[in-house]
């Protein structure tokens, strides 16, 4: 038989209206701290979440993207319109034609752009690009004076007007790039965008702001 007295030794003598283990709050408490620790570990912070733009993906507004570099020539000059047209590869992406268009952006901020493109502004004081309207097309037929000219009187010129030119919703999407510079508009004198918007607000389906 077990001697009592050795188990009362071992675990202590019985105390009436003494609670036997921890306390119930020590317990809760003990499993909420635990909890918190495991999200802590497990759910990253939203701080280190990488920020993004409803409709946008960060590969096409990134300055910085692997695909920024892309080839591309001069189309054609209309001076009377400030307009020059580039033409890029069909393959090229929305994401290499947003990398042109900070490239084009990061030259003027430079005053190089005149490097890069024809001078619009040549020999003005604000510079040789103080004023310009830079399309980037990967159809060439749609980098024509002819087309360009259509998108530069806006989407409320009258049909009739030149009843054999491209339509300007035509015309308008099959525009990649567009890059408008206005030295003259302190406050905001680059806007550049994936696709095309006119001065009235009419926009490509595949317009995207850039800067």
């Amino acid at each position: 038989m077990t001697d009592p007295s050795a188990e009362e030794s071992q675990e202590g003598p019985y105390e009436e209206g003494k609670r036997a283990g921890a306390h119930p709050f020590v317990v809760i408490m003990v499993i909420i701290l635990g909890l918190w620790f495991a999200l802590w570990v497990y759910i990253p912070s939203s701080k280190n979440k990488q920020a993004t733009i409803p409709g946008k993906t960060p590969a096409m507004i990134g300055q910085d993207s692997s695909e920024a570099t892309v080839m591309f020539h001069v189309k054609a000059t209309i001076p009377e319109l400030n307009v020059i047209t580039v033409v890029v590869p069909q393959q090229a992406t929305d994401s290499q034609v947003a990398g042109l268009l900070y490239q084009f952006r990061k030259a003027r901020l430079e005053n190089t752009l005149a490097t890069m493109l024809p001078a619009t502004t040549r020999g003005h004081e604000l510079g040789d690009t103080a004023l310009a309207e830079i399309y980037v097309f990967s159809d060439p037929t749609f980098a024509s004076p002819e087309a360009v000219e259509v998108l530069a009187r806006g989407a409320h010129a009258p049909g009739d007007l030149y009843p054999k030119a491209i339509p300007f919703e035509v015309a308008m999407e099959h525009v990649r790039g567009h890059y408008r510079i206005d030295l003259f508009d302190p406050s905001h004198p680059d806007q550049g965008a994936l696709g095309f918007a006119d001065e009235s607000g009419v926009q490509s389906k595949h317009y995207r702001p850039l800067f």
